[in-house]
């Protein structure tokens, strides 16, 4: 797979599943820091993962994690790893072709909440999404707290980080991919043909979807509501389009 190395050297990853998901993975582990004291299943598992993999273990107090994080919840133990490789288009096209699959990909139009690209990658694996395209400008990208917020998703969705999105966007079309943007005024999703090679444009969580990119889809679709609130959280609506995909999918 080709990957493409984020510009920060390092990151840490916090909370026990995120950990073992990364002690699990190919990842370049630098250092794992447990807490003083600290015991249990889980623990131990960590433990036998960080020997096999020749990982150095520093047994430290709590105050030096909370330092660390900045008082986040680490659940007594952190590690540093080198920054989480971004993948290519054609690793996406890749592992769709491998799977035997049509294409399913998810784009995020400078969403910037790290707590929502999380929520998309922990529902992208659940999904069978083949990957996320993520904006390089004007957006969150791979950090500790995405990572966290993913549950260890971000082991095994890969990203792609991009430039220009409507650029990508054109891109894939080319590639015989139907590309949908999420808006209010757009088909409702109980009737819409989300069968054969597919993306999803979810927009930023205030603006939604960019102008350039809005007239690029080959169309929009919608989730009905009846509630009093007009729109739904990026991260739930996203989640929302990709079982409906996920639904027709397996049913073709």
């Amino acid at each position: 797979m080709t990957k493409h190395k984020h510009e920060d050297s390092t990151d840490l990853l916090i909370g026990r599943n995120p950990v073992i998901e990364t002690l699990q993975s190919d990842r370049d582990i630098h250092k794992l820091f447990i807490q003083e004291g600290l015991s249990g299943t889980r623990v131990n598992e960590i433990e036998r993962l960080a020997h096999k993999r020749k990982a150095d273990i520093r047994y430290v107090p709590k105050s030096k994690l909370d330092q660390m994080t900045r008082e986040g919840v680490h659940q007594g133990v952190i590690i540093t790893v080198s920054a989480k490789d971004y993948a290519s288009l054609d690793d996406l096209f890749d592992i769709a072709e491998k799977r035997k699959e049509d294409p399913f990909f998810i784009l995020l139009d400078e969403i910037e909440d790290p707590h929502n690209l999380g929520s998309v990658l922990r529902t992208a694996d659940a999904t069978g999404a083949h990957g996320v395209i993520i904006a390089k400008h004007r957006a969150v990208g791979l950090t500790a707290t995405v990572a966290k917020a993913s549950a260890g998703a971000v082991e095994h969705v890969p990203v792609v980080r991009v430039t220009n999105m409507v650029d990508t966007i054109k891109s894939l079309q080319e590639k015989g991919v139907w590309v949908f943007g999420t808006d209010r005024e757009g088909e409702d999703i109980r009737s819409w043909n989300a069968q054969g090679p597919i993306a999803v444009v979810i927009g930023n969580e205030g603006k939604g979807m960019s102008r350039l990119v809005k007239e690029r889809v080959d169309g929009n679709v919608s989730i009905p509501m009846v509630g009093r609130i007009s729109s739904l959280n990026a991260g739930v609506a996203a989640g929302v389009i990709m079982y409906e995909v996920f639904k027709q999918h397996q049913i073709k």
